[in-house]
């Protein structure tokens, strides 16, 4: 691909059955500050600052292996998400205040980093990790 038309931005589109509630975890609960919002007749929507953005493509025997490593289980669908905090356990407990469900505690994975499995109330996985300091 050209230099002049690199890819500037990476956004990941969530479609939620409880709008307020999705806001509030993701919001609220592990801070990603609001780029844009709009109340319109023909629906709401927030854009969602959540640091760097990278996409990661994995193959089904590496997605089960991710979730033996995380949960024990395959559990995620094609889509997770995953979230670096430089603090896991406060970024668990503010998920947590706010409807997430903590699938797995926190574990060091076999690729070095410590991950955590929580479930949002709409049912999407995210894996929250925390790097080796």
């Amino acid at each position: 691909m050209a230099a002049s038309n690199e890819i500037r931005e990476l956004r990941v589109a969530l479609t939620v059955d409880d709008f307020d509630e999705a806001v509030r975890l993701y919001r609220d609960g592990l801070g990603l500050s609001v780029v844009k919002a709009w109340d319109e007749p023909t629906g709401r929507g927030v854009i969602l600052a959540a640091g760097q953005a990278t996409l990661e493509l994995i193959d089904r025997p590496q997605a089960e292996f991710i979730d033996q490593a995380e949960v024990g289980q395959r559990v995620a669908g094609p889509v997770r998400l995953a979230l670096e905090f430089p603090d896991i356990q406060s970024a668990i407990t503010a998920a947590r205040a706010m409807g997430a469900r903590l699938v797995h505690d926190p574990a060091i994975t076999p690729w070095d980093s410590l991950n955590a499995r929580l479930e949002a109330p709409d049912g999407m996985q995210i894996t929250f990790f925390q790097q080796p300091r």
